[in-house]
């Protein structure tokens, strides 16, 4: 035990917890080995302080200890970032660059969110895990190295092999040895001692008195969920220590900084059959928004043929009732009329008599066209004045040689 609490105190780790100590005194046990070590927890727990007290009491503390987290990678560059590449194994590689595991040759490399590693990136790993070989990208020839791995999660790694993102002999080959850190609602009894050392912090970084909690602060500090652990307790005592002027902090002062569980954020609900959510991946989305479109477009065509075979609209509206609420939703009503009946299509009225006692006068439309409007006037004033084309240029208001022009275009009699 005095042991743990003097690793505690060089890596400046708070709390009394017993599942907190039990983490502790599997890494010391196991750092003297070179056993792969799996550190699971949730987000916000500390994760990164046990590959660093494996390293530092292992054979190999002399050694380099290089962290990379493997979440902030680009899936394309994590190759090359990792075990390195060869001088044009791709476009803007214009020199030779070592990865992480030949520049950790003989130290640690901490893979931080290795859960989020892409399938083809897990196989080199695994290689590395089992014989120590590796390639560069864009290169053929097999390096050796020597080094350990220490990785962590806060994903479900059971369900994430099921769900195939993460491979089943990756798994158990990297947690040889498993180390779970407790969140910080399973740690009561430290919630305090971690406010009280944030807070002592934050008053030497920003030169102001310490905060302090009154008893009831207190409880209310420890009834909550904190889910996002040690980061979010951070972050309210750091908040407490430059907002408020008031040193003492009361419960309703505390109240506005903690989060409001009562508010119900959106969440993915499982499916009860266990087999995860039916939206898993973009491409998924798609093709069922396109199934269900040609879902719709079928149940359209049936009933678009049934009107057109059928007499009555009201039968077949009757008959597929719950094929036009599926198609046109429960507010929408469906059309009245989707098509005329057999019987409408040729409701003209019919003749009954060959005899007509009327006569159907038509009324000519009325021509717009400017040539045709000439012709009338220049024949009417010839006719009104005789065939005197004089007389009929005097009343159009054009010149004599105009009018036998247009007499000679339109072809007209005298």
């Amino acid at each position: 035990m005095d042991k743990i609490q003097s690793i505690k105190q060089r890596f400046e780790i708070i709390g009394n917890d017993l599942q907190l100590n039990r983490a502790i005194g599997k890494a010391v046990r196991v750092s003297p080995t070179d056993i792969s070590v799996l550190v699971t927890g949730e987000s916000g727990v500390g994760k990164e302080s046990i590959p660093r007290i494996i390293h530092q009491l292992s054979l190999r503390k002399h050694g380099k200890f290089i962290a990379v987290n493997c979440g902030a990678i680009p899936e394309g560059t994590i190759d090359s970032e990792l075990f390195g590449h060869e001088k044009g194994a791709f476009t803007g590689a214009t020199s030779t660059r070592s990865g992480y595991f030949e520049e950790a040759d003989g130290g640690t490399i901490f893979l931080d969110e290795v859960g989020e590693l892409p399938l083809t990136t897990q196989v080199r790993l695994l290689r590395v895990l089992e014989n120590g070989e590796f390639l560069k990208v864009g290169s053929s020839q097999v390096q050796k190295t020597n080094v350990r791995i220490v990785a962590a999660t806060n994903l479900d790694m059971p369900k994430a092999i099921q769900q195939g993102k993460f491979r089943e002999d990756l798994f158990y080959r990297l947690s040889t040895v498993e180390i779970v850190l407790p969140p910080l609602r399973e740690r009561n009894g430290d919630i305090h001692l971690l406010f009280r050392k944030f807070a002592a912090d934050f008053a030497q970084k920003y030169k102001m008195p310490t905060v302090r909690l009154d008893e009831l602060a207190q409880k209310l500090l420890e009834r909550q969920q904190w889910h996002g652990n040690i980061r979010q307790l951070r972050n309210v005592a750091e908040q407490l220590s430059v907002l408020e002027q008031d040193r003492a902090i009361g419960a309703d002062t505390l109240g506005l900084y903690l989060p409001d569980h009562n508010t119900r954020l959106p969440a993915v609900v499982p499916s009860p059959s266990g087999g995860g959510s039916d939206f898993g991946s973009e491409r998924e989305i798609l093709y069922k928004v396109l199934f269900d479109m040609k879902s719709d477009l079928n149940d359209l065509k049936q009933l678009t043929l049934e009107l057109m075979n059928s007499s009555s609209t009201e039968q077949v509206r009757s008959d597929n009732e719950g094929l036009i609420q599926k198609i046109y939703g429960e507010e929408q009503n469906p059309p009245e009329r989707l098509l005329p009946s057999r019987n409408e299509t040729n409701s003209y009225p019919k003749k009954t008599d060959d005899n007509f006692d009327y006569a159907e006068e038509i009324e000519e439309e009325e021509t717009l066209s400017l040539i045709d409007k000439e012709f009338e006037l220049i024949k009417k004033a010839l006719e009104r004045n005789n065939g005197k084309r004089k007389a009929a240029a005097d009343e159009l208001g054009i010149s004599e040689r105009t009018l036998y022009r247009k007499i000679k275009q339109f072809d007209i009699d005298l």
